[in-house]
């Protein structure tokens, strides 16, 4: 067992992330925020998969498959007695649900994808149809039909001892498997005013992002309403197109904010830290301590004369060597930069697992001004 040594030790390459720039590089206010009232809704449905080749629902299990397949069939004109219900067995259908994303601004004969999950014991999805299925919102009302030939992407084939399995067999997913029924009534270029949603929460960039459309549009045309909203009313010219209004401001670029934070990922050893990341005056020492355990085994020989039952014998021997090396005491002054942090930090011979340590410590000491999140 051998523990490594700081500054005795072969120099070990760690990797170091790190976003370090002079300024924040600019992005565009589409990639910084959302429009209010312009998003996607989900829909989801309960349908039938048929056409499998035995590899469906047990009767015995899932009894909501037969109940589902048999009002299909009054549906579809074909009565079954009731005696016989209890009798019915179809091992190639299976009971699943169908969940889609309805876009926004999404009309009528527009098509969508959809997921196909498995609801009851079915084994595999693979060859099976989709049946039509109405998919709803949350309101209950369809809004759009599903149907046709299901992609799982793998496959399963077994023999007697052994089989071979590729990806998920109980989900699956047909592309352009929805058509839109009913639109959802959103008069966007009758709008007197946008409200931008911020993607995260920061006064600053919502203050930066203001007063870049103002200076754009040279008047006072967007308030602030608080660290997650930007409310922006609609030039006079731009009035019954607020679209192309919406498309002018989408353009322009501002430089967003960034909180100081260090980032670990003790699996892998992987530290990143933001540019903003400052020290107050700390001075660091970490322990190194170097433990070696060698076994070395000695043969024993039997002695001169020795009678013939004797033999040879193994003699377990074990060496340990403990040695606590010299560490330097390293004093980071106030304010220091990033990059002056891990040229310090190099300069007593850390690791990548080292440093994880001495951040926390840092982080408990106070000094460390930034948030620390552990992944």
């Amino acid at each position: 067992m051998r523990c490594n040594q700081i500054g005795r030790k072969a120099i070990f390459w760690f990797v170091l992330f790190m976003i370090f720039a002079s300024q924040a590089e600019a992005a565009r206010i589409k990639d910084l925020t959302n429009i209010r009232g312009v998003r996607s809704n989900q829909l989801i449905g309960f349908g039938l998969v048929i056409g499998l080749t035995g590899t469906g629902d047990s009767a015995t299990n899932v009894f909501f498959s037969i109940q589902t397949m048999v009002s299909m069939l009054k549906k579809m004109g074909v009565t079954v007695p009731t005696a016989e219900v209890d009798q019915l067995k179809f091992k190639n259908v299976a009971t699943v649900m169908v969940t889609g994303s309805l876009p926004a601004f999404a009309r009528q004969g527009d098509k969508m994808d959809v997921t196909i999950s498995s609801v009851g014991d079915s084994k595999s999805l693979q060859g099976g149809t989709l049946l039509m299925t109405p998919l709803k919102g949350s309101d209950s009302t369809t809004y759009a039909i599903a149907q046709g030939p299901i992609s799982i992407g793998g496959f399963s084939v077994s023999g007697q001892a052994r089989g071979v399995q590729k990806n998920h067999l109980t989900v699956g997913r047909i592309s352009n498997g929805a058509t839109v029924e009913k639109e959802l009534d959103l008069q966007f270029n009758s709008k007197e005013e946008i409200l931008f949603s911020m993607k995260k929460t920061d006064f600053t960039t919502a203050s930066r992002i203001s007063q870049k459309i103002n200076d754009t549009l040279k008047d006072v045309y967007a308030t602030v309403v608080d660290a997650r909203s930007i409310r922006v009313i609609v030039p006079p010219e731009y009035e019954g197109a607020t679209s192309l209004f919406v498309n002018e401001l989408e353009r322009l670029d501002v430089d967003p904010d960034v909180s100081a934070r260090v980032i670990i990922d003790e699996r892998t050893g992987t530290v990143v830290m933001g540019e903003n990341v400052r020290l107050s005056t700390v001075a660091v020492a970490h322990g190194s301590l170097f433990i070696e355990i060698r076994e070395e085994p000695l043969p024993s020989q039997p002695a001169p004369f020795a009678p013939e039952s004797a033999q040879t014998a193994i003699v377990p021997r074990t060496r340990i060597t403990v040695d606590e090396g010299r560490d330097k005491l390293l004093v980071v002054p106030r304010g220091i930069s990033l990059g002056e942090v891990v040229s310090a930090l190099n300069s007593i011979g850390v690791t990548p697992r080292d440093l994880i340590a001495i951040l926390q410590a840092i982080k408990a000491s106070g000094s460390l001004h930034a948030e620390l999140e552990i992944l």
